[in-house]
């Protein structure tokens, strides 16, 4: 996913908000779920939501105001509640590693109690 920085994502420096990494991460992980044919209406119909449980992020190098970045991110492991997903954020122009992250989601039920992940969205996922 590519997005353009803004001078909302800044703060006075120029630099972007470390926290508006977060929001990146959970756009390129919406994106990497759309391309596998699932969504979060999908997870909703079938009564699961996917939360985060933990988020271990390293910021390598700043992103400022006008740079293109590429967000990505890839299933690094599922198991039977959990899904571990890996993330990178890199200038467009020049490769430069700005962010690596891992995140896990856990797989809860309408009563936000973990579940299995059903079979049948597990092998999407991989």
């Amino acid at each position: 996913m590519e997005k353009r920085i803004f001078y909302h994502d800044t703060d006075a420096g120029g630099i972007v908000y470390y926290g508006n990494y977060l929001k990146y991460l959970e756009e390129a992980r919406t994106e990497m779920l759309e391309k596998k044919g699932l969504s979060v209406a999908i997870f909703r119909k079938r009564g699961l939501m996917y939360v985060v449980r933990k988020c271990a992020i390293t910021y390598r190098s700043p992103a400022r105001y006008g740079d293109i970045i590429v967000c990505a991110a890839q299933v690094q492991k599922i198991t039977a509640a959990q899904l571990v997903v890996d993330h990178t954020i890199q200038d467009k122009e020049n490769k430069r590693l700005i962010v690596e992250a891992e995140v896990t989601l856990a797989c809860l039920n309408g009563d936000f109690k973990p579940v299995s992940i059903p079979d049948d969205l597990k092998a999407q996922l991989l």
